[in-house]
């Protein structure tokens, strides 16, 4: 059967060529006789491929040595109340911009563990945009601020870096990590879930400011303890090994692919395709503000809930798969990830102008 295009916003599509070698050592990994998938965690065979993986994503992302980097379990969701249990003391403080869904998410568990005040929210205008702030937005003594830098489900992105002064700024980039470069260095912590642009589901990637590190409260979870899994190299207990694996070798393709430069070209002109075809028509809607749109998620309605669910529909059976919004918003959601070709996101706009040209709206 012929690949489709997997318009998921995770887990998502991976590079065809990371699959192919994934698949050429699935049952025994170089001169080990074994898959990585039976490997101990603490065997000579596996040891090189999580050092490897740590040193590629530094190199990709130019990851200073005062920054930790640790592979972990779960998803990006267990990291609202790691972030919140390592970073802010009891009595403390800790300030959150909203600007969709799971940094709401993010909001509600740290309010569990201390005062954490609302910065900013576009909310009340359903996501549509990232709201704007200044330094004076945030407490000066506030133990960090927290941003979900793209925002899956709404399809906006923060066009700037919030100046938070001295503050540590934290940010959920799970749907736009090594889509284009990033200044590590302000930011406080990065982290993010793999399963859009990384590796399969089950890893989360967190990037910590060492010197933010081994302030973790008493109550804080020893897996959820940032210090403990940076002292143990991400191995305190047994790691997500294959997913670890896979993400080496993404950001091994990544590498030769010519890098995060060359991922932003990409991403920009496949998001170019896709919003240049939406801004010259009205049958489609894009309900995002053109400054905040996201170059991962694209979203869009046709207006009537039966078109839009015919749409999806369509075209799935087109071979343009899981295109339907999410539950909470409806419409569609195109995510084009670093491995969704160029040619993808023109067969979509081919097929948007043929449903539209079928389908006129009474």
């Amino acid at each position: 059967m012929d690949r489709v295009y997997n318009f998921s916003a995770g887990p998502s599509m991976l590079p065809l060529p990371v699959l192919e070698r994934a698949a050429s050592e699935l049952v025994s990994y170089g001169n080990s006789g074994m898959s990585v998938m039976e490997m101990s965690h603490r065997s000579p065979d596996y040891e090189p491929i999580i050092k490897a993986a740590e040193a590629s994503l530094r190199k990709l992302m130019d990851i200073p040595d005062d920054y930790a980097v640790l592979f972990l379990q779960g998803g990006a969701s267990t990291q609202f109340a790691a972030v919140t249990l390592n970073l802010m003391p009891e009595g403390g403080k800790a300030d959150y911009i909203v600007s969709g869904q799971f940094s709401g998410k993010a909001y509600t568990e740290a309010q569990k563990y201390g005062d954490v005040a609302l910065a900013a929210t576009s909310k009340p205008d359903n996501f549509t945009y990232i709201p704007a702030t200044t330094r004076a937005s945030f407490r000066p003594d506030a133990s960090y601020v927290h941003i979900c830098f793209n925002n899956t489900i709404y399809g906006t992105k923060f066009n700037y870096i919030p100046d938070t002064g001295d503050i540590p700024l934290v940010a959920d980039m799970s749907s736009c990590i090594l889509s284009e470069p990033v200044d590590v260095k302000k930011f406080g912590v990065i982290y993010a879930g793999a399963q859009k642009n990384v590796a399969p589901a089950g890893l989360t990637i967190v990037i910590a400011r060492r010197d933010l590190l081994g302030h973790a409260r008493p109550i804080c979870p020893t897996m959820l303890d940032w210090s403990i899994m940076a002292d143990n190299d991400s191995m305190y207990n047994t790691p997500p090994c294959y997913n670890i694996y896979m993400a080496g070798l993404v950001f091994d393709y990544l590498i030769a692919e010519g890098g995060l430069e060359e991922m932003k070209c990409r991403n920009e002109r496949k998001a170019a395709l896709l919003y240049d075809y939406l801004d010259s028509q009205s049958y489609y809607i894009a309900p995002v503000r053109h400054d905040c749109r996201s170059m991962m998620n694209v979203t869009f309605v046709t207006g009537n809930p039966e078109l839009d669910k015919k749409f999806a529909s369509e075209a799935t059976a087109a071979g343009l798969k899981n295109i339907k919004g999410h539950r909470s918003v409806g419409g569609m959601r195109a995510s084009i990830y670093n491995a969704m070709p160029y040619e993808g996101v023109a067969a979509l706009v081919e097929f948007m102008k043929k449903f539209a040209a079928e389908n006129p709206k009474s």
